[in-house]
């Protein structure tokens, strides 16, 4: 084999006892409290820049891979991290569903494949998909911080970077490696199934793989005014990769060609609307063809007929990537990232295209880790991005936009006795222009952040973070003007516009060996200039949205605290609470509401078992039009059984059981919350075989 291994930039693979460690999840995989200090060392986080554990953070970071993200993953990114403390998901039926972190979301949170941005329309609107999928993820980091500054101040909320295999970084000691896994699940009748072999000889490697997904109409909870499934929540996938590599003993270089496509189904569609235009500061809506409404506007007689609006998205995207150790004198490694997209979706009304989305887009990044300079030790970087976005059609409410972006950024990093000392700076430059009306703007900002760790005592860690972060307004924030009937919103661009300037706090603890382990953390953000869509008028469910700027502040608290009961068993509490208000003592609307869960896991010899209960608050704290998400509880139960441990022939079998007991529940932070609620019971067996 190739003597070659990623230093941070590609990722170092993660054994699951590390990510079981590190999550504070099914602790059995921890015998001694030596061994769990030991592992944790190991966890490296492969966005952090400088190839850091997760015990060094200054900040909070997880990390998802291994059978805990087996057992986690669902059919969307955001649904598959919603578990972590201080994040939620967007929910839109079962296609779409984005990350939100700490309250934010859209272009607040940047999504990675890999440290390369990932280009599709999911930050334009909740009813866009992610482009990735979780199925052929081989591990998940969410990460916040100084380090999330090395990839676009604007990703105030947080970072989330998928790592993936499609790329080969060494040649595979028997000549080939791989796996296999395949899925069924009740509530949705979902058929689900991925594969991925990587194989190579001297200095090539190639890497192939594919997964699809069929899923029907969702089930939702007893209770449900609508009925038992949501109409139009159906979602099939699929997609696939080659990729092939050249690797030497300093270093790789490699590109592959990824293709996904999706189709799935709006609900929550109210066609009354169509005809709602502004006049002034007013809405005015006609042409109601008398159908029946609910409270907030939706039209369940036409959902009921199956005349639900259809996403049909397909994305081809070129990645490149490479490593180079000792690039020249003075330097560790130079690591390369580039990624070219060609985005497309049609949403499909009564059998016609009604609208296009296209986005040709491509992002590089060229950062090189210096070697020590008076106990310095960092990295340097640029990274350019272009993007090409229009709309065509009944809900073009973005005229067609190219924006431009630049970026130069430092991180460093200080150790003395049981400190360590992290900074970040970056500028950004933006250029955004409008192609119909020829508007252009021009944004440009500084960013810095500075945060330290200090392990007061063995196993013990505390950490400080100060950001200040310039994120420029986006595109949709400049130039939007017209009816988006996914979000039932009239939205009006703003011109005027300037960046918005956050300033946060964090503040943790974590205990990271021993029998109790605990990660503790409160931060506070002050926004100046906060961008959001402020409601000037609001008729038969249509709200008129105008960006606007005023300051607001997050405030939250995530904790999880883990206990081991012996060998075989161990139990786990975590919970988070954020609130957002703008300056004036307005609440933001959909935040997600408290939560706290109670986790039992268990293993015993080559079985693993857990149980939870999730336990969230109600939402009264909402804004004008916005109406009150009931609280809910739901019941989870897991089983895997772990064949072949030890040898190059693993498998395993697995059955997770989510909302056991059919619990109607409601998704503060979707737009279409009272037309898809959350799926009811969903039982799910799965067998994977690694080879």
């Amino acid at each position: 084999m190739i003597p070659y291994v990623t230093s941070g930039g590609a990722g170092v693979r993660l054994r699951p006892l590390s990510a079981a460690i590190v999550l504070l999840f099914a602790g059995a995989h921890a015998h001694a409290a030596d061994a769990q200090e030991q592992s944790l060392s190991e966890v490296t986080v492969s966005s952090s820049g400088l190839a850091l554990g997760v015990s060094e953070m200054t900040t909070p970071v997880s990390v998802m891979d291994g059978d805990t993200l087996v057992r986690r993953r669902e059919a969307t990114l955001g649904e598959t991290l919603e578990g972590e403390p201080g994040i939620t998901s967007t929910h839109f039926g079962a296609g779409a569903s984005r990350p939100v972190i700490r309250g934010m979301d859209g272009p607040r949170v940047k999504v990675l494949s890999d440290g390369s941005e990932i280009q599709d329309a999911s930050t334009v609107s909740p009813d866009h998909a992610v482009t990735s999928e979780p199925l052929l993820a081989s591990q998940i980091e969410v990460l916040r911080g100084p380090s999330a500054l090395l990839y676009g101040a604007g990703a105030i909320g947080g970072v989330v970077n998928v790592l993936d295999s499609r790329v080969p970084t060494a040649i595979p000691q028997k000549g080939y490696e791989g796996a296999a896994e395949a899925r069924i699940g009740s509530g949705a009748d979902e058929k689900a199934g991925a594969i991925s072999l990587t194989g190579g000889s001297g200095n090539i490697a190639m890497h192939v793989e594919a997964a699809g997904r069929d899923a029907n109409d969702y089930g939702v909870g007893n209770g449900w005014s609508g009925g038992s499934r949501v109409p139009g929540s159906f979602n099939r996938t699929t997609g696939g990769s080659v990729g092939l590599s050249w690797i030497g003993s300093r270093g790789y270089l490699g590109f592959a060609v990824t293709q996904q496509n999706a189709r799935y189904g709006l609900p929550g569609h109210n066609h009354d609307i169509e005809g709602c235009h502004p006049h002034g500061d007013h809405l005015h809506c006609g042409g109601h063809d008398g159908h029946d409404h609910d409270e907030h506007g939706h039209d369940h007689e036409g959902e009921a007929s199956g005349d639900v609006p259809v996403v049909d998205m397909r994305s081809n995207r070129l990645d490149v990537r490479g490593e180079l150790l000792n690039p020249f004198a003075g330097f560790s490694v130079l690591r390369l990232r580039a990624g070219l997209t060609d985005y497309r979706h049609d949403e499909i009304e009564d059998g016609a295209v009604g609208t296009t989305f296209k986005n040709k887009a491509y992002d590089l990044r060229v950062e090189a880790q210096h070697e020590p300079i008076a106990g310095l030790k960092g990295l340097i970087g640029v990274q350019n991005s272009r993007r090409r976005f229009s709309a065509i059609g009944e809900e073009a409410y973005v005229q067609p936009t190219v924006t431009e972006r630049t970026g130069l950024f430092l991180l460093e990093e200080y150790r003395t006795g049981d400190w360590r000392w992290e900074g970040a700076l970056r500028q950004d430059w933006q250029t955004t222009t409008a192609q119909e009306s020829g508007v252009r703007r021009s944004h440009n900002g500084t960013s810095l952040s500075l945060g330290t760790s200090w392990r007061f005592q063995p196993g013990y860690a505390a950490g400080l973070t100060l950001t200040r972060a310039s994120r420029a307004p986006t595109a949709e924030e400049l130039y939007a003007r017209g009816l988006h009937m996914a979000t039932a919103t009239y939205e009006l661009g703003n011109v005027d516009l300037r960046n918005e300037v956050s300033n946060n706090i964090d503040l943790s603890l974590r205990r990271t060996a021993g029998n109790t382990t605990f990660d503790v953390t409160a931060y506070r953000n002050r926004i100046k200039g906060y961008i959001y869509g402020r409601t000037l008028d609001a008729l038969d469910g249509v709200q008129l949205l105008q960006y606007s700027q005023r300051d607001a502040t997050f405030t939250g608290l995530e904790a999880k605290l883990r206990q081991k009961l012996g060998n075989t068993l161990s139990a786990t509490v975590y919970g988070d609470v954020v609130r957002a208000r703008l300056a004036s003592g307005e609440n933001l609307p959909r935040m997600a509401p408290a939560r706290l869960g109670v986790r039992l896991d268990a293993r015993w010899q080559a079985w693993d078992a857990n149980v939870e209960w999730v336990q969230v608050a109600a939402q009264n704290r909402i804004t004008e039009f916005e109406t009150r998400t009931p609280g809910y509880g739901m019941l989870h139960l897991g089983v895997a059984y772990n064949g072949g441990k030890g040898t190059p022939h693993e498998w395993q079998v697995y059955l997770k059981a989510r909302n056991l007991t059919d619990k109607l529940a409601y998704s503060a932070t979707s737009f279409i919350k009272d037309a898809a609620p959350l799926m009811g019971r969903n039982i799910v067996v799965g067998m994977r075989v690694a080879f």
